[in-house]
């Protein structure tokens, strides 16, 4: 009796960690697929998401980061190009923050900066977010969501919010004029030495 209860047990906790196991992984048609249950056999990009419950701590992240995250974070960094004073930046950010996504954030107020969004983006629309190979223009919440939950960043609630603040454009820095150079004294000038008479 009780070892029929024992196994009982123990099944339903195996079968509660397996289910706290996702995989991610894309068929042969390309589409990115994430299950609850191992990936067939010729699955490509497999990658497993989340730890197990009862995993031995080795497995556990090193730090605070959950291993989602950080799994999350190495194949799918998060970019948002944004402008000052951009409403629907500002909106993206604060979803960013939100879910608690760690993101770098472009300002785009120079030449440089439209350059390097129109190299990632391929147009001078923002806000823009990218994450990883994906580009999402314009600022779209269920689209944002969708994103980020197909590059496996836990969904919001999960990770303490941030507080990330808009980047401070750069200052141009004044050039300061140097003093102008004295003229040399000439001979006749206060605290010039004597000057010798010639004799003719």
């Amino acid at each position: 009796m009780i070892r029929n209860f024992l196994s009982i047990a123990l099944a339903l906790l195996a079968a509660t960690a397996a289910a706290q196991q996702l995989y991610r992984w894309t068929d042969d048609r390309g589409r990115v697929n994430i299950t609850d249950t191992p990936p067939p056999p010729g699955a490509k990009s497999v990658q497993k998401m989340g730890v197990p419950v009862g995993a031995p701590d080795s497995q556990q992240p090193a730090g605070n980061e959950p291993f989602a995250l950080q799994e999350a974070r190495k194949s799918y960094p998060v970019t948002l190009y944004s402008t000052p004073g951009c409403e629907a930046c500002t909106e993206a950010r604060k979803l960013l923050n939100a879910r608690g996504v760690p993101f770098k954030e472009v300002l785009v107020n120079d030449e440089k900066g439209l350059e390097e969004l129109k190299a990632a983006v391929g147009s001078n629309s923002v806000p823009s977010l990218v994450v990883g190979a994906t580009v999402q223009k314009g600022f779209e919440e269920a689209t944002y969501h969708r994103v980020l939950d197909a590059a496996g960043y836990p969904k919001t609630g999960v990770l303490p919010p941030r507080r990330q603040a808009e980047p401070q454009p750069l200052q141009p820095q004044a050039e300061v004029n140097p003093a102008p150079e004295e003229p040399a004294p000439g001979p006749y000038a206060p605290g010039s030495p004597p000057q010798r008479s010639q004799k003719k």
